[in-house]
């Protein structure tokens, strides 16, 4: 059996585990991402914790030799770069990731491989999650913002600038106030990141009437649940916004099957009905059964699909891959 080690790279945490070639976690560490420091303290951070994964996996008896990274920004992965960031990671736009993260480690350049942390979660689900055994997915995750991936026989699908899966960034009906479009973290306007993420809830909660002081979303599906009508009203509009964006999806990919993951998915059935019954209303009928699925596999997704980048993904370059779809344990670890 063979072992990678995968990260995920987020703006808030950075969590990485020793993923067997079975898709199955054998530990793992988490660690705060140093999202204000830049990009070369979060490298030296980040190959501090998979330094310490290599020294478990060691004492454990199991050879690790190669990491696989799901990155928060727009990456593009023939070259391991960040080619692009919002200021939830400062200072990590231009950052080497892949070349920096290999040097820290004492690896070969070709033993580090990273992706979006979108797709890697997506890849993750496509191989041992709610989506495995399948021939294509598309997963679209809600939370602090809107994310996606279409997997295509085992795949991502990256698109040509690297920026595929960005689906919070097209249009959405619901994302106006008075016949204005709603401002979108990506500077445009009107698109369905701006109405249906965890954030805009509470924006919405609020412009509609709602009590300013009710610090987060959290608490407003907690009002919503005492039957504050206020609440309940901004819970089902951003619900059936992503909803139908990914009926909308669905139409144009025609996945196998549909996945929806991040903490809104998890909120309950406050949440997920009201986005399926919009999700199943934009559906063409050729596409009236197709599964719509909650993500399986948690916070572990997208560690397991970075890890199944270098392990054995049609993604790995043949540079990177021995027999065994890894390169050589590091010979040093200069942290």
């Amino acid at each position: 059996m063979m072992y990678a080690i995968g990260v995920d790279l987020g703006g808030t945490k950075t969590a990485a585990g020793v993923v067997s070639d079975a898709g199955e976690v054998l530990f793992s560490e988490t660690l705060r991402t140093l999202n204000r420091s830049g990009g070369a303290a979060i490298l030296d951070a980040t190959a501090g914790l998979v330094a310490g994964l290599f020294r478990q996996a060691s004492d454990a008896g199991v050879t690790v030799g190669c990491v696989g990274v799901g990155s928060a920004g727009v990456i593009d992965a023939a070259r391991g770069t960040v080619v692009s960031a919002t200021d939830a990671i400062s200072g990590w736009a231009g950052t080497a990731l892949t070349a920096g993260l290999a040097a820290r480690l004492g690896l070969p350049a070709s033993s580090v491989l990273a992706v979006n942390d979108v797709h890697a979660h997506a890849l993750g689900e496509a191989w041992t999650g709610a989506a495995a055994g399948t021939s294509s997915s598309l997963l679209v995750a809600f939370g602090t913002g809107v994310g996606g991936s279409f997997v295509l026989g085992g795949a991502p699908v990256l698109g040509h600038r690297h920026a595929g899966g960005h689906v919070g960034h097209f249009a959405s009906p619901y994302a106006y106030d008075g016949g204005t479009p709603l401002p979108c973290v990506c500077g445009s306007a009107g698109h369905v990141e701006a109405i249906a993420s965890g954030p805009a809830i509470l924006e919405l909660y609020i412009r509609r009437g709602g009590q300013a002081s009710v610090p987060d979303t959290r608490a407003v599906f907690a009002l919503a649940g005492s039957g504050d009508a206020v609440a309940c009203q901004a819970i089902n509009v951003a619900a059936a916004a992503a909803g139908q964006a990914v009926g909308g999806l669905a139409n144009i990919l025609d996945p196998e099957v549909v996945l929806v993951s991040g903490g809104l998915a998890d909120a309950g059935a406050r949440w997920w009905a009201p986005m399926e019954a919009a999700l199943r209303a934009e559906l063409l009928p050729a596409l009236a059964g197709v599964p719509v699925r909650r993500a399986a596999l948690g916070n572990a997704a997208a560690m397991v699909g970075a890890a199944r980048l270098v392990l054995d993904s049609p993604m790995a370059r043949p540079a990177a891959s021995s027999a065994s779809g890894c390169a050589a344990a590091p010979t040093s670890q200069r942290i």
